[in-house]
């Protein structure tokens, strides 16, 4: 008697079921087919410098995001199992008891990710097959018109010749497996509680007042581009300070892969076929195309995008003041621009692209603090972090990564030139009533 094949899917930063190469796989090659998520508990636990992995506005976007990818797999017919435990401690016991012959995921390649896959090879028979995919890149390394290891070190040249060579894929399609694959399963995806915080209320003053989850996502792409058009002035706004709209706000979704890049690429085409293209929908796709530059320089870098002197291996001063350290994260140093950016942080998990280098160019250039502790702490902190842009973007600013005229910014000129009335760090700095 033949055996049935029976397929895991072990979600990782993918955490959608649209444009899911790993799922649709799964769906077309097996008979029987679950899927897990891990809350791996080193990611709430402290790390590097004393800051803890994951602070609560990013654990509680994840757990929505669990819990809205749980029910559309129900929809599929598919039982999503989920742990408070290490994968490798899971991954392995779920593939002996459902005699699993496939494990399906999301390749990740920085260290930690690596290590984890390691150990749960080491743990599983060799009868069980590893199928790992990369669908997290707009442009699939397949499709890029250079070697891994000959990637540019400047972003102009990468983005020239993936737009003259490189074409997007079309997105994965999602069928539903049989109803009589649904089991419905005892696991609980943790609260707040469980993950070590108390729940909270979102700041009324947040430029980000979403939740975590593909609906959730999808509801943002329809209203972005279709209902205000907002995508045909990005350009114009994207470096806004104060509210929901200035930006397209996709990166959180991204960067726990509710939405695919492939899948906003798409509707920009479609946006740009319906209603018209302009420097607006093209800026998106560029923004989209720094996403992809920043994976392939931690691919083709390794740990080096972890280093003290970066991928270019510089050699500079870098201090560890406790006190000035201290100042940047709670808003407090002598810059108020600096200041405001980094109250909204702290009070919300957000903070505007604007924001973001001049607190790090702040950090690094003025303070000459080690990059790395402001690199953790916004690891630590934004509901949009993602391993490879958030160190790509540190090195840049830093002076030991891809930016080849290594600025310094003009921290007053530039509160002046994008918050010149001071609404926004008046926003931020005045004083609570209460």
């Amino acid at each position: 008697m033949q055996k049935k094949q029976k397929g895991l899917v072990w979600f990782r930063n993918d955490l959608r079921v649209t444009d899911n190469e790993s799922l649709t796989t799964a769906i077309a090659e097996n008979k029987v087919v679950i899927a897990v998520y891990c809350f791996d508990p080193r990611h709430f636990m402290e790390a590097n410098y004393g800051i803890k992995k994951t602070e609560k506005f990013r654990a509680k976007f994840l757990i929505e995001s669990v819990t809205e990818l749980r029910t559309n797999l129900k929809k599929l017919n598919i039982p999503l199992l989920v742990y408070y435990q290490k994968p490798e401690d899971t991954v392995p016991e779920l593939c002996i008891k459902n005699e699993i012959t496939s494990i399906y995921f999301q390749e990740e390649w920085t260290s930690e990710e690596a290590d984890i896959l390691a150990k749960i090879k080491v743990e599983i028979s060799n009868f069980v097959a590893f199928k790992g995919t990369y669908n997290q890149f707009l442009f699939h390394p397949e499709d890029v018109p250079f070697e891994i290891q000959l990637i540019p070190n400047v972003f102009t040249q990468f983005r020239n010749q993936c737009e003259k060579w490189a074409k997007v894929k079309t997105e994965f399609v999602v069928k539903p497996m049989p109803k009589e694959n649904w089991k419905a399963n005892e696991t609980e995806i943790p609260s707040m509680e469980t993950l070590g915080f108390s729940d909270f209320n979102l700041d009324s003053r947040s430029a980000f007042p979403f939740r975590g989850g593909e609906d959730e996502v999808t509801k943002r792409l329809q209203y972005y581009f279709w209902e205000t058009k907002k995508i045909s002035v990005y350009k114009l706004t994207r470096n806004g300070l104060i509210g929901a709209d200035f930006s397209s706000k996709f990166s959180p979704w991204l960067a726990n892969g509710c939405i695919s890049a492939k899948t906003i690429y798409w509707e920009i085409v479609n946006y740009e076929q319906q209603i018209g293209k302009n420097d607006s929908t093209y800026w998106l796709i560029f923004e989209l195309i720094w996403r992809d530059y920043f994976k392939y320089i931690s691919l083709k870098n390794g740990n080096s995008i972890f280093k003290i002197g970066g991928i270019l291996n510089k050699s500079y001063e870098w201090k560890k003041n406790t006190a000035d350290i201290e100042n940047w994260i709670n808003g407090t140093t002598a810059a108020p621009f600096v200041n405001a950016n980094m109250i909204e942080l702290k009070q919300t998990g957000w903070m505007s692209n604007r924001g973001r280098q001049n607190v790090a160019s702040y950090f690094a250039k003025e303070l000459l603090l080690d990059w790395r502790i402001g690199a953790a702490y916004f690891e630590s902190m934004l509901i949009d972090y993602d391993v490879h842009s958030n160190y790509g973007n540190w090195m840049y600013v830093s002076g030991v990564g891809n930016d080849p005229r290594n600025r310094k910014f003009n921290i007053e000129l530039q509160a002046s030139n994008y918050d010149g009335q001071s609404k926004f760090q008046n926003l931020w700095l005045q004083q609570q009533l209460f």
